[in-house]
């Protein structure tokens, strides 16, 4: 039993070289670590296959509800149709897209447009690393794991119905959060005050609440959303001047200092 275990042993330390050498081209040692697997020609040529597929799959099932979608997007960022349409069905979250216009389904769908690190070319560096840049891309996101830096485009549904070709207009709002260099408190300054209390107080049907404008809760609510604009733009404006510190001449400083009561004082 203890000669077939050592002979086990050998096989699989055997197996083991025999794989390391087959993956990175050269025999292992103890000393030698690979962090990063090449992936081969052919192995990227299948996968940009496989990708290609699914992207043909995605853009066959794009309806009216997408289109609209994608208009206001392309409106909104300022990109062709095309390089929306492109954008969304390249999306690893595409899925999220069906959960927006299910029945009870997602009450929001996201879009951030902004510098992401990406891959220059499928060129590798002799060192197995790749050239990268920032460029600007759109992307679907929860808003929950990538930081918010550039532009925010949002759609919501306010009720559960299925959104359909012939409903979609009506039933999906459409927005944009601008937070240009990630400066997130002026964006959502100028959002409040230039788009959604302009559009609050022209709001003619409250729903439930009667009269309106003229409803005593209404206009408490819209003294409270101007309220706190007002201290949104006070805490911006003071976290924005930088405090600048004099430079002073300790030693000079702490000479003038002769009895405890110059130490009182100068605290």
């Amino acid at each position: 039993t203890e000669s077939k275990h050592r002979r086990c042993q050998g096989d699989l330390k055997t197996r083991s070289t025999e794989l390391g050498s087959a993956v990175i081209g050269s025999p292992l040692t103890p000393t030698t670590v690979k962090k990063s697997i090449v992936l081969s020609s052919e192995t990227r040529k299948e996968l940009a296959k496989q990708a290609k597929v699914t992207k043909e799959e995605r853009r066959a099932q794009i309806d009216e509800r997408h289109k609209y979608l994608i208009s206001r997007l392309a409106d909104g960022i300022g990109l062709s149709e095309q390089q929306v349409e492109e954008a969304i069905i390249s999306d690893d979250k595409f899925q999220l897209l069906e959960q927006f216009f299910a029945r009870s389904g997602l009450k929001k769908l996201l879009f951030f447009y902004q510098d992401v690190l990406q891959q220059k070319s499928n060129a590798l560096r002799s060192d197995g690393s790749t050239n990268s840049l920032l460029q600007k891309k759109l992307f679907i996101t929860m808003g929950s794991t990538e930081n918010f830096t550039g532009t925010c485009a949002f759609f919501l549904r306010p009720s559960d119905k299925a959104i359909t070709a012939s409903n979609v207009s009506q039933e999906v709002n459409f927005g944009i959060f601008d937070c240009t260099n990630g400066n997130i408190l002026q964006g959502l300054e100028f959002f409040l005050s230039q788009i959604m209390i302009p559009a609050l107080k022209s709001q003619q049907n409250w729903g439930a609440v009667k009269e309106g404008l003229k409803n005593s809760q209404i206009q408490d609510f819209l003294y409270s959303v101007d309220k706190f604009v007002g201290t949104l733009s006070s805490s911006r404006q003071n976290i924005e001047d930088k405090i600048q510190l004099t430079k002073v001449d300790i030693d000079t400083y702490v000479s003038s200092l002769q009895n405890p009561s110059d130490c009182i004082a100068a605290g």
